[in-house]
């Protein structure tokens, strides 16, 4: 697959616009969870004005009063308008998508389409936690193939945990995250067509999150599922939430493969109800109209990474930063600093700072932390000064409640 350059730069960094007093003013989790004495760093929602495209299109639809039921293929013909130039893909048919309300929801659905109840469901830990929660809710059974040498899809392991699966006499399927949260590993090619060839020899259904795709580095290709030989039979799930900061905006999109249209079809029709008609118009104009937009967003997370690699070479040598290809999170090994199984639990305590601990990640989540990277550098700094500060104070101590 031909990689296709990203659009020219020219649009300023999204992350260096807000500051920490404009931010505190939001409602929404990531900034209501925590005291203010805390810096959050933690949930994926990013620091960031909005699109201008998307804000126009969001509030010409209010203006018109267009906030009826979603309806039509302006979400879908985006997406596949957005796979050909970004990925070089022309593999999204409209006609085998269809809205659901967000990435998790759609999973639940296609998962319930593919498995019934008491099914396994094959995960890669350490993995995005609701991958566990929402499997179990809908009475599923996690089986767990956690990740091989380097943070990557072990073939072996998977295909051990397929072999396990499908022992019984139900079905099973494989949650595939792509790119990988928390790890920020892109798949390639080979590794995806071994996965779907492993999951075509023992009868594994795939379901594929891609939510965070839009979110590759310049030079990093992106390959999606249902584009490998092997995957036509699988499914999978975007959206434009993550590349654009859209969450509180619900929709995205479920595709199938060509032999997976039928499963499709199966869809209740109440699940297209879900999505957010208002949530569907934003998606769409960020998918049109706001890639110059990512791609300045893209250049900030490439340069918060770097001066996160720096900040902790200098205040926490210990720590060993996981290289990643993608998404705006950093995956933290903090072992050797000998905090225990939830090192975030004393960054909080001790240094006033909200980090994803690495326990609900599963397998291979203790010892480790999760860092959204979607701020600004001088609150990433910050943000590194209260990590290092929790390490020199005992327990129970806390840092100043103030923060640049």
């Amino acid at each position: 697959m031909t990689r296709i350059p990203h659009a020219v730069p020219g649009e300023p960094d999204p992350l260096r616009t807000l500051g920490l007093e404009q931010l505190r003013r939001r409602t929404s989790m990531k900034w209501r969870t925590y005291p203010e004495d805390v810096l959050p760093l933690w949930v994926a929602e990013m620091d960031v004005p909005l699109a201008g495209p998307v804000v126009r299109a969001a509030t010409d639809a209010l203006a018109l009063g267009d906030t009826g039921y979603p309806a039509g293929t302006a979400y879908a013909e985006a997406l596949a308008a957005f796979a050909v130039a970004r990925w070089n893909w022309d593999g999204i048919a409209v006609e085998r998508t269809a809205i659901v309300p967000d990435v998790m929801l759609g999973v639940v659905e296609m998962l319930k389409l593919v498995t019934g109840p008491g099914d396994p469901v094959i995960v890669n830990p350490p993995v995005y936690p609701p991958f566990f929660q929402f499997v179990t809710h809908m009475e599923r059974r996690v089986v767990e193939a956690p990740l091989g040498p380097g943070l990557r899809i072990d073939p072996a392991a998977l295909e051990e945990a397929f072999r396990e699966a499908t022992a019984g006499t139900g079905r099973a399927a494989f949650l595939l995250c792509s790119p990988h949260n928390p790890t920020g590993t892109v798949h390639t090619a080979d590794e995806l067509a071994a996965v779907a060839a492993l999951a075509e020899r023992y009868g594994v259904r795939v379901v594929a999150d891609e939510i965070h795709a839009p979110l590759v580095f310049p030079g990093v290709t992106f390959v999606p599922y249902l584009s490998v030989p092997g995957a036509e039979r699988g499914l999978s799930l975007m959206s434009a939430s993550k590349g654009w900061n859209l969450a509180g905006l619900k929709a995205a999109l479920a595709l199938a493969g060509p032999k997976a249209a039928t499963d499709l079809d199966r869809l209740p029709e109440e699940v297209g109800h879900g999505p957010s008609h208002l949530g569907v118009i934003a998606h769409t104009a960020a998918l049109r109209e706001a890639t110059g937009w990512l791609d300045a967003l893209l250049t900030g997370l490439q340069a918060n990474r770097r001066l996160l690699t720096g900040l902790l070479a200098e205040q926490l040598p210990a720590i060993r930063l996981h290289p990643a290809e993608a998404t705006c999170l950093a995956w933290l090994d903090c072992r050797a600093l000998g905090l225990g199984d939830d090192p975030a639990q004393v960054f909080l305590d001790r240094g006033r700072v909200a980090l994803s601990s690495g326990l609900p990640f599963g397998t291979g989540g203790a010892g480790h932390v999760r860092l959204n990277l979607a701020t600004s550098p001088d609150i990433l700094t910050e943000g590194v000064r209260r990590m290092a500060a929790a390490l020199a104070r005992p327990s129970g101590a806390r840092t100043s409640r103030t923060a640049s």
